[in-house]
């Protein structure tokens, strides 16, 4: 079991099962399913849910932000502040993805060249406790709009803060699969990398995390 602990005070706040291989193995699986779907979404599509994501933030801040106080101990108003950035991402993403990701005439010896962006897949992150929310949506909002989907491994304190952020997700609409958080130890993280359908890995932490 996985466990979050109020810092300030030792109180025990949330209880987690951790994944068993069968378990995560189906959830990748479903997370590449979802992509399958995913890409052939427009930029409009995508857009308009990570608007009504922005908007599931912005109108439950309170809520969301005081999970992050109870988790990693910052005060309240800048897990409220912390919330309000992460809406923003995911305006600003929705407004500028599409333009971001155009194809791009570069000049080479060859009569035409350029350069494209495709999706790739499932994109594993890994993530740190200090910014729970921030850190994860400066990931998951530009690697949506891109038409990738995305999987969550947490700091193991924080677990709480990355179950409301799937929620954020599906609440606004997102197909399910397309952001999951993912209840696991350090030590399983190595078979998810190697996961056959997992195309990346983006990873935020100490030199031990980078380690594993």
């Amino acid at each position: 079991m996985k466990e979050s602990v109020n810092p300030y005070d030792g109180e025990k706040l949330f209880q987690f099962k951790e994944l068993n291989n069968s378990e995560l193995e189906e959830k990748i699986k479903a997370s590449h399913e979802c992509f399958l779907d995913w890409k052939k979404t427009s930029y409009e599509e995508r857009s308009k849910l990570m608007f009504k994501a922005a908007e599931e933030l912005r109108n439950n801040k309170r809520k969301y932000a005081e999970i992050i106080t109870k988790e990693m101990g910052k005060p309240i108003s800048q897990s409220i502040a912390e919330v309000e950035k992460c809406a923003w991402a995911c305006e600003y993403y929705a407004e500028n993805a599409e333009g971001q990701l155009q194809d791009e005439m570069i000049k080479t010896d060859a009569e035409t060249s350029f350069v494209k962006y495709q999706p790739l897949g499932v994109i594993l992150a890994v993530m740190p406790w200090n910014y729970p929310f921030w850190q994860v949506f400066r990931f998951a909002a530009p690697n949506l709009m891109a038409g990738n989907v995305g999987i969550l491994k947490h700091a193991s304190n924080v677990m709480k803060s990355a179950e409301m952020i799937q929620e954020v997700f599906e609440n606004a609409g997102f197909p399910k699969g397309c952001f999951q958080n993912l209840v696991l130890s350090s030590d399983k993280i190595k078979a998810v990398i190697e996961n056959d359908l997992v195309m990346a890995v983006t990873l935020t932490g100490s030199k031990p995390a980078g380690l594993l």
